[in-house]
């Protein structure tokens, strides 16, 4: 009898053949790994990019192609230079890949829109999520047990915000660092794919990935960037311009003012089904893009058929849900940067984010909506967008070994002496908006509305002008 093949192969567009376990073919066939095939890894972005239709799962094959490519350079360094570097053992490859795998099986659908820009419910990335999502009773918490690596998963999947699930253990850091510092195979695959699947040109070369060891002494992942006590300049200036891709497609893509228009559609069907009790947040756990969608307007119907929401509130989810299958985006009528606001921006946040600023949202929409109407006998949905602040914090946070430094640092803590970071942690906060959109496409109505809404932030500055 032949011996049966260690790996089976997939054909991926972006890296090629991607080799699978049978193991991880078993979790991939998992219910909440399938889901992901109907979660878009860019939520709304293809109304903007036609062809940004890839998905979370597409994606959490490519984490796990580029997290082995990372430990394939961590042995290689090892075997150069093993009195300063460990190397990353068989059963610890097993444990890592299975991570990178199912990183991503906690998203819901227009995740980024509804937990982080509209703050409606809890991060994707909490234990909370993952303990649920992986719990003995689900499929894929299920599979995970059964191969013996549930604990060890949980561990690296908690790990990056510094909390642990009650199911784990102490962990070396390079266990996560590998799927979820500043730059991993998380970030190295959703680049290459966004790019791929946008038309963007990415400017950064793959080989960085190869680039990466692990300090024996602290157990972190790092990149080292001295030779002979001189700094590397070539693979610092690499490590930059990944960076910059990545506040290039923040710019052009995550935070693009159509996509933000968009995700408010749906964070708003979403707010007002949870406040009226039509469904709670655990409804959205098992969703996909299309499903999600068919469950508000189903909720809505039968909300209203049975009276547990006002038909007012019915045809608000219905109508924003409609709008958003058409592609009938709100237009913005004020848009209120940071970069004009920074004194401002605190408050801004403390009482319009979140499900905790829901109140101050509804009364300043509620007063710009009817003094809309007052003054020209028009009635218009409003909806406020406020991000949350901590979308401007990306300090580089992956450690690197400097000249002339004993032990390896966080590559922020050499900002000073690299003049493009402190760029781009400036450009990152300038990317935070404020907005106020509005259901018209009258360009005189969005005029009109800017006028009146731009009276209800005092303080604040407005720089858009409806054309």
């Amino acid at each position: 009898m032949a011996p049966k093949k260690r790996f089976s192969v997939i054909r991926d567009p972006v890296h090629g053949d991607v080799y699978l376990t049978h193991e991880e073919l078993l979790v991939l066939d998992t219910p909440e790994m399938q889901r992901l095939r109907g979660v878009k890894q860019l939520g709304s972005a293809n109304f903007v990019y036609p062809g940004a239709v890839h998905t979370r799962f597409d994606h959490s094959i490519g984490t796990l192609h580029l997290a082995q490519r990372m430990v394939d350079a961590i042995n290689r360094s090892f075997e150069e230079n093993s009195r300063e570097c460990l190397g990353v053992s068989d059963a610890e490859t097993r444990i890592v890949r299975m991570a990178a795998l199912v990183h991503d099986v906690t998203h819901i659908p227009f995740g980024h829109n509804v937990e982080d820009q509209a703050g409606l419910m809890h991060r994707h990335d909490t234990p909370y999520r993952f303990e649920r999502m992986l719990a003995p009773a689900t499929g894929i918490g299920r599979v995970l047990r059964e191969l013996g690596l549930a604990k060890d998963v949980l561990a690296i999947l908690c790990a990056e915000r510094g909390e642990h699930a009650s199911e784990t253990r102490s962990i070396p850091p390079y266990w996560s660092e590998i799927n979820s510092d500043t730059i991993c195979s998380d970030i190295f695959d959703y680049l290459a794919r966004d790019a791929y699947f946008t038309g963007l040109k990415l400017a950064i070369d793959p080989r960085l990935a190869s680039y990466f060891r692990v300090d024996r002494a602290s157990g972190h992942l790092y990149i080292d960037l001295a030779k002979h006590n001189l700094l590397r300049e070539d693979i610092l200036s690499e490590m930059v311009r990944l960076l910059e891709a990545r506040y290039f497609f923040s710019e052009r893509v995550y935070y693009h003012h159509a996509k933000v228009a968009a995700g408010a559609l749906v964070a708003r069907a979403v707010e007002l089904a949870l406040n009226a009790g039509l469904v709670k947040e655990e409804d959205f756990y098992d969703q996909t893009d299309a499903s999600v969608l068919d469950l508000l307007e189903r909720v809505a119907r039968e909300g209203e058929k049975a009276k547990k929401c006002t038909p007012d509130v019915a045809r608000r989810i219905r109508s924003a849900i409609e709008r958003f299958k058409n592609r009938k985006l709100p237009k913005r009528v004020c848009v209120f940067p940071r970069y004009e606001n920074e004194a401002v921006q605190e408050e801004l946040v403390k009482r319009y984010f979140a499900r905790e600023g829901q109140p101050q949202r509804q009364a300043a929409e509620e007063r710009i909506s009817d003094l809309v109407r007052f003054a020209t006998g028009k009635t218009v949905e409003v909806i406020i967008t406020c991000p949350a602040k901590r979308m401007q914090l990306k300090e580089a946070h992956t450690h690197v070994r400097w000249p002339g430094e004993a032990n390896v640092k966080p590559l922020a803590a050499f900002a000073a002496r690299v003049p493009r970071l402190a760029d781009l942690e400036r450009s990152y906060r300038a990317l935070w908006k404020f907005y106020v959109f509005a259901d018209t496409d009258d360009p005189a109505l969005l005029a009109k509305i800017g006028e009146i809404a731009s009276k209800e932030f005092p303080g604040a500055t407005n720089l858009y002008r409806p054309n």
